[in-house]
């Protein structure tokens, strides 16, 4: 069972994929926050056959959610018709200056950042926290 993390920014969106198993999340592409994204992570998730999507819920040190938070919920809303599998929210804090710490900068640090959050989600998945 295959899971698809993702890492939402307003240009930029990480993509990350699990392992068969499901256990190891690894960081795959960036995608240009454009039109097609919607589309073009569907088919991701179609080609990989994914069984789950999860989202990195962008909230502020409060636990509100902050402004990007409407963009995922629109993104989320319209991704999980499209690709006919269920998307969930996991939460993150800093996930991108995790991963620029982990590996420096880099022209893919959001799909690490997307690797992170994935990551998060199969540990507590595993560990029986969901």
């Amino acid at each position: 069972m295959k899971y698809l993390g993702i890492d939402y920014g307003s240009k930029r969106v990480g993509i990350a994929i699990s392992d068969e198993s499901g256990k190891l999340a690894f960081p795959k592409k960036v995608l240009e926050n454009n039109r097609n994204l919607v589309s073009q992570v569907a088919e991701i998730a179609s080609e990989e056959k994914i069984v789950e999507i999860i989202i990195g819920e962008s909230n502020d040190l409060d636990g509100r959610a902050n402004d990007i938070m409407t963009d995922i919920i629109r993104f989320k809303d319209a991704l999980e018709p499209l690709a006919g599998i269920t998307v969930h929210f996991e939460p993150e804090f800093f996930s991108t200056a995790q991963a620029e710490r982990i590996q420096g900068k880099s022209k893919n640090i959001d799909a690490s950042a997307a690797a992170i959050i994935l990551q998060s989600h199969l540990d507590r998945k595993h560990h029986g926290a969901i």
